[in-house]
């Protein structure tokens, strides 16, 4: 249990090296501003338009008398928004990595850089194409677990009591590690280490990886939150890379190398 309290100092350690070096953290803005205009243009439009789809989509109900017609079709509308808001919680930061791929890249090289012993950091040697296609295919896989366990705890939801106070908790939890596998694989992708390998080698170390996304999972509830918070997440989740994999790392005033923020 010690490696909860563990991932949330990375959490909050990333927050202070973004604090410190305000020019990348400006930077790191830019990617969750853009997903959120498109995220809210998309949420605008299913408001408007919402009662025309699910009518459309239910014309066998166009002949149901009232209240049932309107009580059946306004649950539908409630039930697409709400799975609208759980598609957007999940794949919110994927697109925005995807989107400020070349943004995060430069900010965790950077941060590995800082706190490196030499002041090198890795490098994948692939061409920028490459790197998106790779981080858009693992994102693809990620935002598909993530779905499914998203739609089973959504039914899971409506299960009395269990549904309104366990399922919630473990949904944070599914949506924390999601958060940490896609915030992490940016500097591990610099590594080469494979979609695979980097899943086992966070689910080696789950009590870690929940401690930093749990906490930033329930953040993201918040609107707006997650687009102030991505660029310390992302050199968070860079250093605690840095931890799973045993590399060196300085400490924040200079003092190291160290294996690891607890060591």
């Amino acid at each position: 249990m010690r490696d909860l309290g563990v991932g949330f100092r990375y959490l909050l350690k990333g927050q202070r090296w973004v604090a410190r070096h305000g020019k990348q953290y400006g930077f790191g803005l830019v990617p969750g501003l853009i997903t959120l205009v498109l995220y809210a243009a998309a949420l605008v439009c299913l408001v408007l338009w919402g009662d025309d789809l699910v009518a459309w989509s239910t014309p066998f109900a166009d002949d149901w008398s009232n209240p049932w017609l309107g009580l059946f079709r306004g649950f539908l509308t409630g039930l697409l928004f709400a799975l609208a808001l759980l598609l957007t919680a999940i794949t919110f930061t994927a697109v925005t990595l995807l989107i400020g791929q070349p943004f995060y890249e430069n900010l965790s090289e950077k941060v590995d850089r800082d706190v490196s012993p030499d002041g090198t950091a890795p490098e994948s040697g692939l061409p920028l194409w490459r790197e998106l296609w790779i981080s858009a295919r693992d994102s693809l896989r990620i935002v598909g677990r993530a779905l499914l366990w998203g739609v089973l705890l959504f039914a899971a939801g409506f299960v009395p009591v269990v549904g309104q106070t366990v399922v919630p908790v473990i949904g944070f939890v599914v949506t924390g590690f999601f958060l940490t596998e896609e915030l992490t694989s940016v500097a591990l992708q610099r590594r080469r280490v494979e979609a695979r390998d980097r899943l086992r080698l966070l689910r080696s170390r789950k009590t870690l990886v929940w401690g930093f996304g749990t906490p930033l999972a329930v953040a993201f509830v918040v609107p707006f939150v997650a687009i102030f918070l991505m660029p310390g997440a992302v050199a968070g989740a860079t250093l605690m890379a840095r931890d799973l994999l045993g590399e060196q790392t300085l400490g924040e005033n200079g003092e190291g190398p160290h294996k690891g923020i607890s060591a």
